[in-house]
């Protein structure tokens, strides 16, 4: 899958709007989240458009596992030892923007179930 001219995120893949980028590879971007909701909560995406997990997994599931890695070596750059990755899939899930992104969040405790 390639870029969405009107995706935001596709716009920080690529540099045409800024973001707080902590890390970048081949295939993912990390950048910090503008609302975050933990003292850290850093975005991990693909640098390849997809609108939600489930069609990333479609497309090349070996990216999930790059976005878990990632969000293991941010959480590791922060000085997180316990942390809380989170994919959202769809709008009733909690998903605002369609571009497949994995929440890193850490730095206090979470209660269980999420809400």
């Amino acid at each position: 899958m390639t870029g969405d001219e009107d995706c935001v995120f596709c716009k920080i893949v690529s540099g045409e709007i800024p973001g707080d980028v902590v890390l970048s590879t081949d295939e993912v971007v990390a950048f910090r989240d503008l609302q975050p909701v933990a003292p850290t909560h850093v975005l991990v995406v693909p640098r390849a458009h997809a609108p939600d997990a489930a069609a990333t997994a479609a497309d090349d599931p070996a990216l999930l596992g790059a976005l878990v890695s990632a969000g293991a070596e941010v959480a590791r750059q922060e000085g997180v030892s316990d942390y809380r990755l989170v994919l959202n899939t769809g709008a009733e899930a909690g998903q605002s923007v369609f571009h497949t992104h994995l929440h890193v969040l850490g730095g206090r405790a979470f209660s269980w179930p999420p809400g």
